[in-house]
């Protein structure tokens, strides 16, 4: 059997942690499983190395960002290798450009478009555990490049794709995925089971376990991902292809996001062509842009357009809304920064209703205003006062009955 393994900056965070990935790895061996195991940097590392950075100019330039920051992963797969071999088992460790993760060349978010298996296939022949560098790849041209924060988990499924893995085994500092954050919500629940569909809106919205361009791997490879705690050896969370067991929970979760700012348009020319040109500059800037809202037509010609964007781009969306609306004559630009978006997630909302409804009068119930709705088939998404971000996901989690005490989804695989 074939596994794909990632272990995180924390599950590497000392040389005693190492070691006990070491010997995690090594009992897979023992079983006469062929690995290959993503590291990240060890904790904190990622951090130091940006704010070495950040000392020196406030806006380092992205090439030779990505070459400072994929140093930190050169350190950790070094040290497991040796780690390995200390106890006996042959191992080698390659960077990104080693393997040949083939990426655009746009730094700090740099895509996979593929990657050269021919080496790993070699060594894997040959009895060896292959030790890759997470979070990093290269351009055509030669440049490193870094994948983005949460890019090893990336790294792990693309491999597990490549080498058409029997499965890949995401290692974390949690167990698994939860019905809520279990920081905030003392009897979440782990889920032994959740879908690609249902993973990839909970990553989009908020829930951390797992980055949300590993779960799209995932989900066009068919690779299935083990979510896990490196730090117990007990199962975590199957995420797989959708079966009829989980189209019989109604929500499978409840998240959150704080990374939320709001911007609005007042008085938008109301004509082909506005819409494109706004959305437009901001996604050439790399802005992603969440939620709108068009307004019913004010004076026969005009309409008020609302939006949101990640906070932590929001002073540069402003620049760029500002410019634009002054093209476009606009009448002005308001915005704000404490709100956040509070999401509930199930694949049995396609088929039962009643969800939406639940949802508004649970929140009306606890003071809570809705000021923007998103929905998709199996999620819903309000944007909220950010201060009642805790109490609502609490109150969601109750009136579902997400709770240790609720009937959980039934465990397989």
């Amino acid at each position: 059997m074939l596994i794909v393994q990632k272990f995180g900056g924390t599950s590497v965070g000392d040389i005693e942690r190492i070691r006990n990935v070491a010997r995690r790895v090594a009992g897979y061996k023992d079983k006469g499983h062929d690995l290959v195991v993503v590291v990240s940097a060890m904790a904190g590392e990622t951090d130091r190395l940006l704010s070495l950075a950040q000392a020196l100019t406030p806006d380092p330039d992205p090439r030779e960002l990505d070459v400072l920051v994929s140093t930190g992963e050169q350190v950790s797969v070094a040290l497991l290798a040796m780690a390995l071999k200390a106890m006996g088992y042959p191992a080698k460790s390659y960077l990104g450009h080693q393997v040949q993760i083939h990426t655009d060349s746009l730094f700090g978010r740099a895509r996979i478009v593929g990657i050269d298996t021919q080496r790993l296939q070699a060594d894997l022949a040959r009895g060896e555990v292959v030790i890759v560098a997470g979070f990093q790849g290269v351009t055509e041209a030669g440049d490193i490049t870094t994948l983005g924060r949460g890019g090893s988990d990336t790294t792990a499924v693309a491999l597990a794709a490549a080498l058409k893995a029997d499965l890949c085994e995401i290692f974390t500092d949690v167990e698994g995925v939860f019905t809520a954050d279990p920081h905030i919500v003392s009897n979440a629940r782990k889920i032994p089971r959740v879908s690609y569909e249902e993973m990839l809106e909970l990553a989009s919205l908020g829930a951390k376990v797992l980055e949300i361009r590993s779960v799209g791997f995932a989900m066009r490879y068919g690779v299935p991902l083990h979510v896990r705690s490196s730090f117990s050896e007990e199962p975590g969370t199957m995420v797989v292809e959708e079966d009829e067991e989980m189209e019989k929970v109604l929500v499978s979760g409840v998240t959150y996001n704080r990374n939320e700012a709001r911007i609005t348009l007042y008085r938008v020319p109301d004509r082909p062509g506005i819409a494109a040109k706004l959305f437009g500059a901001l996604s050439e800037s790399g802005i992603v842009v969440d939620m709108i809202l068009q307004n019913v037509k004010r004076d026969g010609a005009y309409t008020d357009l609302t939006f949101t964007v990640p906070r932590t781009d929001y002073s540069r969306a402003m620049e760029i809304v500002r410019q634009v609306a002054e093209e476009i004559g606009a009448e002005g630009v308001s915005g704000e920064t404490e709100i956040a978006k509070v999401s509930i997630v199930g694949v049995g909302m396609r088929t039962q209703p009643g969800v939406a409804s639940k949802m508004f009068e649970t929140l009306a119930r606890y003071g809570i205003n809705i000021m923007m709705i998103s929905t998709s088939e199996i999620k819903i998404s309000c944007v909220i006062e950010e201060k009642f971000t805790e109490l609502a996901v609490r109150a969601l989690h109750d009136a579902f009955g997400l709770g240790e005490d609720s009937h959980p989804r039934e465990e397989g695989l």
